[in-house]
């Protein structure tokens, strides 16, 4: 990258992961996601739970990653790769963001599941389209792919161990 590209890149990508970082705590806040949610505190979890302390670190490090993927892509030549490419990353954003209410918020475990489904689908999309630009850019979003795999499976596990835990119960668990 050129000493000039390079500067606008930074002067673009630092508030870009400041906005997403904001915006997911800001979707856990408001949903009461963690341990201090009574409902969440009560169920059973299971045996490869990580600790409370690991969420927090692990999404601010994911949206960190995400803003300097987008900013990437944000700053490269128009087309319509690009644009496609940034609806991707936006609708998984927002994806992301209606986790918690679902899940934290409306104690909605089975739509949690689904929800995260098609989250990590939206990703992997907006990874490979992020990497056709920029490789650099896709490959930013491959933790955040990881840590879905754990995260349905915690989403998985939590609605097998806690039947009727579920505030809308698509049967998914047979509960």
């Amino acid at each position: 990258m050129q000493e000039a590209r390079t500067t606008s890149y930074w002067r673009f990508a630092i508030p870009a992961a400041l906005v997403i970082v904001a915006l997911g705590s800001l979707s856990g806040y408001l949903s009461n996601s963690g341990y201090s949610n009574g409902w969440f505190e009560g169920l059973r979890k299971p045996s490869f739970m990580p600790p409370g302390w690991v969420f927090g670190v692990v999404w601010t490090t994911l949206y960190t990653l995400m803003g300097l993927a987008f900013a990437f892509v944000w700053l490269a030549w128009p087309s319509r790769l690009r644009r496609n490419a940034l609806r991707l990353f936006h609708a998984q954003l927002l994806v992301n963001l209606a986790w918690s209410p679902i899940f934290f918020g409306g104690h909605m475990i089975d739509i949690g599941l689904v929800t995260i489904v098609i989250l990590f689908g939206l990703v992997a999309l907006s990874a490979w389209h992020f990497a056709r630009i920029e490789p650099l850019a896709g490959w930013l979003l491959v933790p955040y792919l990881a840590w879905l795999c754990l995260a349905t499976a915690l989403n998985f596990e939590i609605g097998r161990l806690n039947p009727g835990a579920d505030a809308m119960n698509l049967g998914l668990f047979g509960g």
